[in-house]
């Protein structure tokens, strides 16, 4: 078998790990995408020519014109949870299998949305940068988690962490979820208004689509508190971006943190992150060693099952799986 990685050369370290990379080649013939820039359809369909399985990072799309111009291509697996760039139906028709990795990094995410509550309460990266420019930070009164109230929007696997790790802290969890029942014990379970103006910090961990598009916009801000804050983990197509700057620059909320946003690779957008009042990473959530190795062995299983003529865990689309 020979598997296309499509990560450059500086996502497949940062992204895949060389403990993966050595179990995938002990599995199949490797070839390595070793440009900088990620791979458009064009030069995707130019490097996956004669391979049977390719193994795609999260900025390497799939469209339609692809499953019909490769042939030889067997799968199509997602090095990440998100195939939105995937044309899952035009694979289908083809005859592709689609599948998409275990979210290895509940636990790594979890952790920041744990920092950014704490920071955007305690005033941190603020005061430090004052010191830094060697100005005196503003003696501010903090907020203390315990005691204070957390609406989580989304209750995935992250939400159900992240309400277990606020509980012993004295938090008063909210959650609102339509698609799920939330026991009593980790949880009130609330809409989305209620959760909105009840909560001191609204964290928004759910998924993408097009019903979320812009969930978070000048209506749902305006029900917060000026005191409340609000922090996104999620994907940068839930929020409404001007209607958030506008909200934070006029201090109708207290500040934001952002992992996500609408930049390339769903990094912030830089005209939010430099607003003095937030705090933005570079889209770094899962990037830890373990939650990255999770994502990337899982693909290594995946190929194996494929080799063993099994379909793998993730699979998406098995029932249209014909090329194999």
């Amino acid at each position: 078998m020979k598997v296309l990685l499509t990560h450059t050369p500086q996502s497949r370290d940062q992204y895949y790990g060389s403990r993966a990379l050595g179990e995938l080649r002990a599995l199949a013939d490797v070839v390595l995408h070793d440009r900088d820039d990620p791979l458009d359809s064009d030069a995707l369909v130019a490097a996956a020519g004669d391979v049977d399985v390719i193994v795609s990072d999260r900025l390497t799309p799939g469209p339609t014109a692809i499953f019909e111009r490769l042939p030889r291509l067997q799968a199509f697996l997602r090095c990440a949870v998100d195939l939105r760039t995937i044309d899952v139906e035009a694979a289908s028709r083809a005859g592709v299998l689609v599948t998409r990795a275990a979210p290895g990094f509940v636990e790594s995410v979890t952790e920041l949305a744990l920092g950014f509550m704490v920071d955007l309460s305690r005033g941190i990266s603020r005061a430090t940068l004052d010191y830094r420019a060697g100005r005196m930070p503003e003696v501010r009164m903090g907020r203390q988690l315990s005691g204070s109230r957390l609406g989580i929007i989304g209750y995935g696997a992250i939400g159900r962490a992240l309400a277990a790790v606020a509980a012993p802290l004295g938090m008063e969890v909210l959650v609102c979820d339509p698609h799920v029942t939330v026991p009593a014990s980790q949880g009130r379970q609330v809409g989305f208004e209620v959760l909105m103006a009840e909560s001191d910090i609204v964290v928004c961990l759910a998924v993408a689509t097009a019903e979320t598009e812009n969930l978070i916009d000048a209506v749902a801000l305006g029900r917060m508190r000026r005191d409340a804050v609000f922090i996104n983990l999620s994907r940068g197509n839930l929020v409404d971006e001007a209607a958030l700057a506008a909200a934070l620059a006029e201090g109708r909320i207290a500040g934001a943190a952002l992992d996500v946003g609408r930049a390339p690779d769903q990094m912030p957008s830089p005209g939010l992150a430099r607003l003095p009042n937030v705090v933005a990473t570079p889209h770094i959530g899962g990037l830890t060693p373990p939650a990255v190795e999770a994502q990337a062995f899982d693909t290594v299983a995946q190929v194996r099952a494929i080799l063993a003529g099994e379909v793998p865990k993730g699979a998406v689309n098995a029932g249209d799986w014909s090329r194999r």
